[in-house]
């Protein structure tokens, strides 16, 4: 830059020329350089305004933007810049009222809708940042990021049909940068589309422009999907990058669930006690809480453990306060679904004789979360007559449409006629083909765990339909709930203490019992004490349920779930691992927690022979 020159209209335009070349400090020096002759510029303010907003000086740029806005309130772009700033400052309030004045005055352009729905999107009101987004796509179709930030937005509001169409067609956008390419590859192996995820991903690392941001995107998309040596080489090309700085804290909790999945607890802890240090944000510190809680958990420190639990659920409770204060409010969700029966009478008129037979009936796997379920999935599925998804709504989507028909679900479902099931059966199997492809012979495994609350959906539409009911330890379901990051709010609040926990499972075994009382559906009880313990007797037992032949392939869960790659559970980083018993009877260490919920499960406990006592010389009495 040439500092001898002070003619204010050029340094202005070297301004602009080094802020389009990325020089942000030779930029800012020419803006400065200017306003220390005529501090009221206009356009030097601007420039200087956008170049502050380029480096994350939030702040400073509010400021700028503030005086211009009052100088000038009828110009948009001024509010929106004032907008933009106040949602890097965290101020999504202040800045959603700065764009409703752009807004007044008349701004509709694609730019502008997509940053109010970024806005939407940080606080968390996901309905409204798909709404704002959709809008911006309308007007600008083949914008990738307008288009990505829409179905991420989908995603995030349990639309993933939505999600997953918006990006069916993601080789068209444009611009595609390694970023944003790193970004659709997460989105779409989250939504299950995995082989068009891992295109996305090698087309983002291929990119010798790939960033830091975008490295740290594909390592937590390759331990995600289980690739930990593809995630090990990109960490050692992470830390070779030059931009490194900008994301070393983002790397340190990267490194941390690294060295977790290789059992290094005692680096993991330090790594994530080091993120704590660097994350100044009470409402966010839960997402290094929980995993610090499995460290600890794993070093046998359980005091240190439950207490970082403890913190982690309310930093969540927080984070969840902030971007859903109602839900919050209201606690832990009353589960009014379990007060919901089938009539006796109604059950008995159902109409059954035109219904599938189970040879053309899913198998249904059923429990409480955190059961074994995973495992008994894995398992099935490398079997050649079976073939599992993603866990999926598609039994809630057919209660959501019995409704929609008029039906008073669950006590008149003897009104649905044979079309009506015809259809609610074609639907399911739609979405089932929107998944997976299920070859000739083969049979779908339906496992989703909370489908235990729609047992008389399950039983009216597939009345021959086998289902697996995943039962263990109920303590041991309940410290494992309480132990694990949940993102879904509603069961966020549900395993926000041991107590409200423990008063869900417990509505939800009794939903189940009196509901088989009345429908009787054909069920085998998997004990997941058993399926550790005696791995294989008790597969040969389940494939005998299911009628279908013994296969070796079944026998090594782990090294199916590798080759799987991506598994939509919290468990994906256990099951790759050899079948183990270690965690049976774990709720022991943490004994004192259950002196106030014995009582509320005893029932259960009783019901299905659970003993509240410890293992003897090593031998759980709660296998069989």
């Amino acid at each position: 830059m040439n500092s001898c020159n002070s003619d204010p209209e050029v340094l202005a335009t070297e301004a602009v020329r080094y802020l389009k070349t990325g020089d942000l400090a030779a930029a800012e020096l020419a803006c400065r350089n200017v306003l220390a002759a005529t501090p009221r510029q206009t356009s030097a303010n601007t420039l200087l305004g956008a170049v502050l907003l380029h480096q994350g000086r939030y702040a400073e740029a509010q400021a700028i933007f503030t005086d211009l806005a009052e100088r000038e309130p009828n110009e948009a772009s001024y509010w929106i810049n004032m907008g933009n700033a106040r949602r890097g400052m965290g101020e999504y309030d202040g800045a959603l009222a700065a764009y409703a004045r752009a807004a007044d005055l008349g701004i509709k352009e694609p730019g502008f809708y997509f940053n109010v729905g970024l806005v939407h999107l940080d606080r968390g009101d996901f309905e409204s940042a798909r709404l704002m987004l959709d809008k911006a796509r309308e007007l600008d179709p083949v914008d990738a990021d307008f288009t990505l930030r829409y179905a991420d937005a989908c995603y995030r509001s349990l639309q993933n049909d939505a999600a997953a169409a918006a990006l069916a067609g993601w080789r068209s956008l444009a611009p595609l940068h390694p970023r944003v390419l790193a970004d659709i590859a997460q989105l779409l192996i989250n939504l299950g589309k995995q082989d068009e995820g891992a295109q996305a991903l090698e087309a983002a690392l291929a990119d010798p422009a790939a960033d830091a941001a975008t490295l740290l995107t594909c390592i937590e998309i390759a331990e995600r999907i289980n690739r930990l040596d593809q995630a090990q080489a990109l960490v050692a090309r992470l830390q070779s990058q030059p931009q490194l700085s900008a994301a070393n804290e983002d790397l340190v909790v990267i490194r941390a669930r690294l060295a977790q999945r290789n059992g290094d607890h005692a680096t993991a802890e330090r790594l994530y006690r080091q993120a704590l240090l660097a994350n100044a944000d009470s409402a966010k510190k839960h997402m290094e809480l929980f995993p610090l809680a499995q460290s600890l958990d794993a070093q046998g420190r359980d005091k240190e453990a439950l207490t970082a639990l403890q913190e982690a659920h309310a930093s969540q409770f927080e984070y969840l306060r902030r971007i859903s204060p109602a839900m919050a409010l209201a606690g832990a969700p009353p589960m009014l679904i379990t007060g919901e029966s089938c009539e006796p009478e109604d059950a008995i008129a159902w109409q059954e004789h035109d219904a599938p037979g189970t040879e053309d009936s899913p198998v249904f796997i059923v429990a409480f979360p955190r059961s074994g379920t995973t495992l008994l999935e894995v398992t099935l599925d490398a079997h050649p007559g079976l073939k599992s998804m993603d866990e999926q709504p598609f039994i809630q989507n057919a209660l959501e449409e019995m409704r929609a028909v008029g039906v008073d679900y669950p006590r008149q479902l003897a009104t649905l006629s044979r079309s009506d099931l015809a259809k609610l059966r074609a639907n399911y199997w739609r979405r089932v083909a929107g998944k997976i492809q299920l070859q000739p012979g083969q049979r779908l495994v339906d496992k989703n765990p909370l489908n235990i609350l729609r047992l008389p959906v399950i039983r009216r539409l597939f009345p021959n339909a086998p289902i697996l009911f995943g039962v263990r330890h109920p303590c041991d379901v309940i410290l494992s709930c309480y132990m694990q990051h949940f993102r879904a709010p509603e069961f966020a609040l549900l395993c926000k203490s041991p107590l409200t926990l423990a008063r869900g499972y417990q509505r939800t075994i009794d939903f189940w019992f009196q509901q088989s009382e009345i429908l009787r559906p054909r069920s085998l009880e998997v004990r997941y004490e058993t399926l550790v313990t005696a791995f294989e007797p008790e597969v040969r037992t389940i494939l005998q349920f299911l009628e279908l032949p013994w296969d070796d392939a079944v026998m090594e869960p782990g090294l199916h779930a590798q080759e799987k790659g991506f598994i939509s559970t919290p468990s994906y980083s256990q099951v790759v691992r050899p079948v183990s018993a270690k965690s049976v009877d774990r709720w022991h260490h943490y004994a004192g927690m259950f002196e106030p919920i014995i009582p509320i499960v005893q029932r259960t406990l009783d019901r299905l022979g659970y003993a509240a006592v410890v293992a003897v010389d090593g031998v759980s009495p709660n296998s069989r």
